[in-house]
């Protein structure tokens, strides 16, 4: 996979000569990927230890999608913001 952070080191170590480099000279390696069973906690844990912001999610070996750290964040918040409303319904109903 190659990221927009891949490009910006590998044009600091090549100069302009890394955008004609195949991408295999440049790119992170190996992938790091999730499957669709991974948790949103776990895929983030794995975004935020690797310091990516991207995983491709392969299902029996064949990429199915990929989930941005914006995906798994707006899926938190949304989570949050359910869970806040379910616990002021149960304080507004005692």
């Amino acid at each position: 996979m190659l990221s927009e952070r891949d490009i910006v080191k590998g044009l600091a170590q090549y100069g302009k000569a890394a955008l004609e480099m195949p991408v295999r000279n440049v790119m992170s390696s190996p992938v790091v990927t999730c499957s669709p069973g991974d948790s949103v906690k776990t895929i983030m844990g794995v975004m935020t230890e690797r310091r990516i912001r991207h995983l491709p999610v392969l299902e029996k070996d064949e990429l199915v999608g990929i989930v941005s750290i914006g995906d798994a964040v707006n899926f938190r918040l949304t989570e949050a913001q359910m869970e806040m409303n379910v616990l002021r319904d149960v304080a507004a109903t005692r």
